[in-house]
């Protein structure tokens, strides 16, 4: 199957999941929404769980696309990170499976798969890696921070001398998340940055 069909697929099944719990989205209205046969369906994802892995990593990517974009907006670190919190806070917002895989906090309505890795004997690349490992809270912690170091330092900086880049990109991180959470007034995420991090903060 070509990655725009299989695209076409999980857009079918983010919308149903839009529209209805998980529990109630059939595999044979996503087939047809995407204009394919149920078969075809299994053939790609094996089952309706492989389905949810695959939505679930398809978002997980997305999310983390928008990471590496919004730090990549602004020649100012303090601004880069704060760019980076704000498309967090507005992905967990506008985007519920974004939200549960931050939290960790998964509702009735949602699928739930498991994160640790399934057997697969898919022959599609691309569901190999959604049975793969999925990432938790903690990972995308991991994830967003070392990105964040990244770019900011550069690829291979010495790790003796990010120590505090590092430490200050997992707080900006770790205050998104609590953003989420507790959402701040409009406008609050870059006065709690800069609260965080005062202009004089050099790496």
């Amino acid at each position: 199957m070509m990655p725009a069909a299989r695209e076409s697929l999980l857009d079918a099944a983010y919308t149903a999941l839009a529209r209805r719990p998980w529990s109630a989205v059939r595999m044979v209205d996503v087939a047809a929404a995407a204009g394919v046969s149920r078969q075809t369906l299994y053939n790609e994802f094996g089952s309706k769980e492989g389905l949810a892995r695959a939505l679930v990593r398809r978002e997980a990517d997305g999310y983390l696309a928008g990471v590496d974009r919004a730090l990549g907006t602004h020649s100012d670190a303090r601004d880069r990170l704060t760019a980076t919190a704000e498309w967090t806070a507005s992905a967990a917002r506008e985007n519920a499976l974004v939200r549960a895989m931050l939290t960790g906090c998964w509702s009735e309505r949602l699928p739930a798969p498991t994160l640790s890795a399934v057997p697969s004997s898919s022959a599609v690349p691309a569901q190999r890696r959604a049975d793969g490992p999925l990432p938790s809270p903690g990972d995308f912690v991991a994830l967003v921070r070392d990105r964040a170091v990244t770019a900011l330092a550069g690829p291979g900086a010495p790790r003796s001398e990010t120590a505090d880049l590092t430490r200050s990109c997992e707080l900006v991180v770790r205050l998104a998340l609590s953003c989420i959470a507790a959402p701040p007034p409009d406008g609050g995420i870059p006065e709690l940055i800069r609260t965080a991090l005062p202009r004089q903060t050099v790496w």
